[in-house]
């Protein structure tokens, strides 16, 4: 192209990258990504193909780690971990000189992944490897402070993580970075398409000194991720698709091993008519066009107010029309190459199965690519509108109404990002709290930083990537749990009633007593033989039940922490008021003598979370934006509980006030050897303005309530502190929704007050740029 014949038609002339460093790396390093374990690279074999997506040569061969190799790498980070986690300083200086050694050889990282991922090498270049340097500086930081910081929290141990095709660098950094700075060491398995900017990362573990066996990578495909997931690790961090994290969960439940998922995302990209709409559209080319869509969070559902969406549409038209797709080296390209024909056939297949609304299409050249699409005038429910298509189509609907944008975004199983445009920023942050969503963009899209935490809610998966929330997932309490032992009910021989009269106790739903679904009860013994009286047992329709309850006392939520903080100290000074009886009745049911410290116990954990109640702040993050990152505290919703078998008092109360504290509905399966002490509470929440359907207990076997409660869609979380090791179980049933859990696996839980409320609250990170 001349200069003449710029200037006439204003198109930009190419301006390619060379490939030619990155190819002489590839074959100085014998042309094969393999493994690096224990500080040294493994045997090299050709198992399969890494090719250049924009042209489908073959770039690498790749090594397929097997079952054998995985435990080897195992092996060489548990025999590093102790040294590693010693000494916080020295963490830091070796993360520091990893993003010094990345910042040196920034153009070769950024040139192989555009390379094997085939995403325009500006976005490479400006976007990912920028970002995943600014993790090891600020995780180098979380190594220092540490001691100082987290006292009392410790490393896992040895994490595998499993990273996936669309930022194979960035979540590397995501994924090393804070495992690293808290003392862990990692087995990182990189995805089978895009697995060269490891083997760099690796070369640069090298030259950083880091220590053998902390950083081991190994290369393959789902069989060798299966294989980490079963190995002896303990955590599985996974970044990838839905389908996989349930499988993960599936596969981990009941092993002890920490899990963090960060899965898929259909995020709604909202736009008020009294929004900049250049702004949007181009805040919109990012949020879809970006990475060819290929991002979880991306914004590939467009909501419009219905008054400017002609206007909206017309000038995305126009905008998709000056969008450059091609070769993804040349520095004035848009938009690159799809990752590999196979993900090309899937957006395929998706888009022409579709028989709803309008499609606009631009061109795209030859080979694995695909032209950005719009398709307006689908509904909600429309499978486009509803399913993940990963790729540079964007679906579009229109709504009238604030309340109708909030409705329609939350209209899906996910709930990863979100993005709102409005001039009006009362209308902005009144709508951002409302989507159910991990993080919230203002007038801005696609902004991530290590200092603010990144994850999702519902089926996106839980935990978070980045900030001091991300740091809990990659440390755990000091210290060693005492295995618990099962607390049985007693019995007698003897079944003379103690009272002729029935008094059955009955459950407590919805703020009243209610009579078991099954109709049946269970006796309850003195430990020397006397009937103390009956309890329901609840069965899986009065969970429902109790569900339903939860469900219509959302507005709990929304109540401001001073109201729960009152209501909380009202069920004290009630439950102070009768602290005699309740001690008496601990006594006989027990056996023992220490009812009256258990209710002197319980009296201060609801002092405690009711002190919390208005306390547990969130923070701005110091983002490197014209801006805020606030990191919001929100509760978790509906959460199942079994509570302490051994305190039939203070294990239901030390659970429920963290939970309804923080704004939760909790659904409570008693005591299940002493459940007289939580019929007895009845009273008291009666009696302290406890709104009807917050608080919810049942009783029965913790055995039949624990999948019932687990697997409920409309439950968000289940803890299980019981005496019965009903992990497994628990963690299995979750996968249905992947609701969070909090389990003991048979252990004694060492978990101070931070833990309980960490557990009762989602952290949402809303960006907040500013100025003109």
């Amino acid at each position: 192209m001349t200069i003449k014949e710029i200037f006439d038609t204003m198109d930009y002339g190419p301006a390619p990258e060379s490939s030619k460093e990155a190819l002489q790396w590839l074959a100085d390093n014998g042309g094969i990504a393999g493994h690096y374990i224990n500080g040294k690279w493994g045997a090299l074999r050709d198992d399969f193909a890494s090719n250049n997506p924009a042209t489908g040569e073959k770039l690498a061969g790749v090594t397929k780690g097997t079952a054998d190799e995985i435990a080897e790498a195992v092996a060489a980070a548990r025999k590093a971990q102790p040294a590693w986690a010693k000494s916080g300083h020295k963490r830091a200086r070796v993360l520091y000189a990893i993003a010094r050694l990345m910042q040196k050889h920034a153009r070769l990282l950024a040139v192989m992944e555009t390379l094997d991922n085939g995403k325009p090498i500006r976005e490479s270049r400006d976007i990912d490897v920028p970002l995943a340097i600014r993790h090891f500086y600020h995780h180098a930081g979380f190594a220092q402070l540490m001691k100082s910081e987290l006292p009392d929290r410790e490393a896992l141990g040895v994490c595998g993580q499993i990273i996936p095709w669309n930022f194979p660098l960035l979540m590397l950094a995501w994924k090393i970075a804070p495992a690293l700075a808290m003392g862990n060491t990692v087995v990182l398995k990189p995805a089978e398409y895009t697995s060269l900017s490891a083997m760099v990362f690796a070369d640069i573990c090298t030259q950083a000194g880091v220590p053998p066996g902390v950083v081991n990578i190994v290369t393959g495909d789902g069989e060798t991720g299966a294989a980490l997931v079963n190995a002896e690790v303990n955590k599985i961090a996974f970044t990838g698709s839905t389908e996989v994290g349930r499988k993960i969960r599936e596969a981990t439940a009941g092993s002890g091993k920490a899990l963090s998922l960060e899965l898929g995302g259909k995020s709604p990209y909202i736009v008020f008519e009294d929004a900049d709409i250049d702004s949007a559209v181009e805040g919109l080319v990012d949020a879809i066009w970006f990475n060819q869509g290929q991002v979880c969070c991306a914004g590939s559902r467009l909501l419009v107010q219905e008054g400017i969406a002609d206007r909206f549409y017309a000038k995305l038209k126009s905008r998709m029309d000056t969008l450059r797709i091609g070769n993804p080296l040349d520095k004035c390209i848009d938009v690159g190459a799809i990752v590999d024909p196979v993900q090309l056939e899937q957006i395929t297949r998706m888009v022409s199965a579709n028989t709803e609304g309008d499609t606009y299409q631009t061109t795209a050249p030859e080979g694995c690519f695909y032209p950005p699409t719009l398709i307006t005038g689908l509904s909600a429910a429309s499978t486009l509108m509803q399913e993940e298509i990963f790729g540079p189509v964007l679906c579009a609907t229109t709504f009238r109404t604030p309340s109708e944008a909030v409705e329609i975004a939350n209209n899906t199983r996910y709930g990863l990002a979100a993005s709102v445009w409005s001039e009006n920023i009362n209308l902005a942050l009144d709508t951002a709290p409302k989507l159910a969503a991990g993080i919230v963009w203002i007038n801005g899209t696609n902004m991530m930083d290590a200092a603010a935490g990144f994850g999702g809610v519902r089926e996106s998966g839980f935990g978070r990537e980045g900030g001091w929330e991300g740091l809990s997932g990659y440390t755990k309490p000091s210290g060693t749990a005492k295995p618990l032992k099962k607390i049985t009910a007693f019995t007698t021989e003897d079944g003379t009633p103690a009272d002729p009269l029935d008094r059955t106790a009955k459950l407590y739903i919805g703020g009243k007593q209610a009579r078991p679904d099954g109709g049946y009860s269970n006796p309850v013994f003195s430990p020397k033989g006397k009937l103390l009286g009956h309890t329901s047992i609840a069965n899986r329709k009065d969970i429902r039940n109790a569900v339903e309850a939860c469900n219509a006392a959302k507005g709990w939520s929304k109540t401001t922490g001073h109201l729960r903080a009152q209501i909380l100290y009202y069920i004290a000074e009630n439950l102070s008021a009768r602290a005699d009886e309740f001690a008496t009745r601990i006594n006989t049911m027990t056996g023992t003598k220490t009812g009256a410290d258990e209710v002197e116990t319980a009296i201060r954990a609801l002092f405690t979370y009711a002190a919390w109640a208005d306390k547990y702040d969130g923070q701005a993050h110091g983002v490197p934006i014209r801006g805020v990152a606030l990191a919001m505290k929100e509760p978790v919703g509906n959460i199942g509980i079994l509570c302490d078998d051994a305190q039939p008092l203070a294990g239901l109360i030390s659970a429920m006030a963290p939970a309804i504290a923080m704004g939760n509905r909790v659904i409570l399966a008693a005591s299940e050897a002493f459940p007289l002490g939580a019929t007895d509470f009845y009273q008291i929440l009666e009696t302290s303005d406890v709104p009807a359907g917050v608080v919810n207990i049942l009783t029965g076997p913790h055995a039949d309530l624990a999948s019932p409660l687990a697997s409920h869609m409309d439950i968000d979380a289940v803890w299980s502190f019981s005496s019965s090791d009903l992990s497994a179980e628990i963690e299995k049933a979750s996968a249905a929704n992947l609701k969070r859990t909090w389990v003991n696996h048979g252990k004694a839980l060492n978990a101070d007050s931070h833990s309980y409320l960490q557990a009762a609250t989602e952290v949402k990170n809303i960006w907040i740029p500013y100025g003109e």
